[in-house]
């Protein structure tokens, strides 16, 4: 039966690393790797591959794991992806790759996210980078933010030979990789700095603290700056609220700025300049993995944390293995519970906050069943710090700087889905700016399609 049954993934106990910031999984070594990788049936019709957002060659890639040819499964594996270290960690493989692999009927399917991981993590202690262009093509591509969106859309146009220059907001490149993830479930000096090396040793430049829409717009990179076309991937990072009374007392954060202080500004370091407050008890409004993120860092600062959901555990939206990590750590999930009042004191700080039961009712326009208020169900929870993890929206600056370029009601801008075309030519992009706060991977699909249809633009205009 050990053909059926997956190599299991070594993590730290969950006492232990529920009071620190190091990394949870701990990944295979090269025996298990090489293990789980004989697992692989390499069949004739992979389906894991058409559930790859990135198209990734897995039986190749796999099959050179088998055979200890780290480098060849690398580079395999860096024709598709920009990423590997990251999607390793970070990609919901369960619903995806995963979920399509035919192992999975009949026992565990094989552990292809862990096994992505462990060759790009073989790699970079090796110092094995990707391979680049032979020939360039002489034309400049600008790239709006360094996220996964942004860092794949440059990687692979720099390796079609075009001198692209990523342009970022912040003062540290990695976007929501970087201000989003914790360090725990994604490294960001061992994994995504070395991961933003390799793409910039593809020829790619980076200009950091460059805020497009003030800084310069897109109409000026294009028409002053000898860019022939843009490709916007700057993410989504407009915080989404309740608008319930009280929500402006102190100690309400948005999940955005809470995680976003913590990872990119380690304001849970004592000794940083920017120390975030450390509850004592803190309530997390959302499900997503967002929230679960949140959720676990403020864990990690000493606090007690609920989590409240409006629908049930089977409607989280959040991946298994991230609500199962969050519960093994003391995490309390309330359930089939919406907010409807925070509380504060005569100085404005967060006394607590006042929820309803709900029951799942009729099935809403996604299919998933309406969560309805119970009458009379209300109660309270006392804490001293409310996260808001409600999804995000994009920043308009850029749409409302840019001529020509359409957005929908949402305010995402407008691209066609299989090449990233706006309404404004020569104008690509993809990611959270297009679809809204989505995964890492999809982010990094949309890249590649617009680098493939940005190629086909500028091919077009010789």
């Amino acid at each position: 039966m050990d053909g059926f049954v997956r190599v299991p993934v070594r993590e730290q106990d969950a006492k232990v690393r529920a009071t620190n910031f190091e990394e949870v999984c701990l990944g295979y070594n090269k025996e298990e790797a090489e293990k789980e990788a004989l697992r692989c049936l390499n069949c004739k019709n992979p389906q894991c591959v058409q559930g790859c957002p990135v198209s990734i060659d897995i039986p190749a890639f796999i099959s050179q794991v088998k055979t200890g040819d780290v480098e060849g499964a690398y580079q395999t594996i860096s024709k598709s992806s920009a990423l590997p270290a990251v999607c390793g960690r970070v990609c919901p493989q369960e619903s995806q790759c995963e979920g399509k692999c035919i192992r999975g009927i009949k026992g565990d399917a094989v552990s292809i996210g862990k096994l992505e991981r462990y060759v790009a993590d073989t790699a970079r202690e090796l110092g094995i980078k990707p391979e680049g262009a032979k020939e360039k093509k002489g034309k400049k591509v600008a790239v709006i933010g360094s996220g996964p969106s942004g860092l794949t859309c440059a990687g692979d146009l720099a390796k079609m030979g075009y001198d692209v220059t990523i342009f970022e907001a912040l003062h540290e490149a990695g976007g929501v990789l970087v201000y989003g993830i914790p360090e725990f479930r994604l490294p960001k000096t061992a994994v995504v700095k070395k991961e933003i090396e390799n793409v910039k040793s593809l020829g790619v430049k980076l200009e950091t603290d460059v805020v497009i829409g003030k800084s310069v717009t897109i109409d000026e990179l294009m028409e002053k700056e000898g860019f022939e076309a843009v490709f916007i991937g700057s993410g989504a990072g407009l915080p989404r609220f309740m608008n319930i009374p009280g929500e402006q007392a102190m100690g309400v954060f948005s999940a955005n700025e809470f995680l976003t202080r913590s990872n990119l500004m380690k304001a849970f370091d004592e000794n940083s300049r920017t120390p975030i407050m450390r509850p004592k008890k803190c309530v997390v409004v959302g499900g997503g993995n967002v929230a679960m993120d949140a959720a676990r860092t403020a864990l990690r600062l000493g606090a007690e944390v609920h989590v409240v959901y409006r629908r049930g555990e089977e409607e989280l939206p959040a991946r298994k293995e991230e609500v199962g990590h969050a519960k093994e750590e003391g995490i309390i999930f309330d359930l089939l519970t919406n907010p409807v009042e925070i509380h504060a004191d005569e100085n404005g700080w967060v006394t607590g906050i006042t929820c309803i039961r709900m029951e799942l009712g009729e099935p809403d326009e996604s299919g998933r069943r309406s969560p309805v208020e119970v009458p009379g169900s209300e109660f309270d929870i006392d804490c001293d710090a409310v996260i808001m993890s409600l999804g995000t929206s994009p920043n308009p600056l850029i749409s409302s700087t840019t001529e020509g370029l359409e957005i929908n009601r949402r305010k995402c801008i407008v691209a066609q889905e299989e090449n990233g075309q706006t309404s404004k030519p020569g104008v690509f992009a993809g990611g959270d700016a297009v679809t809204g706060a989505a995964t890492v991977i999809l982010a990094m699909g949309a890249g590649k399609a617009a680098a493939k249809g940005i190629d086909e633009y500028l091919s077009s205009k010789q």
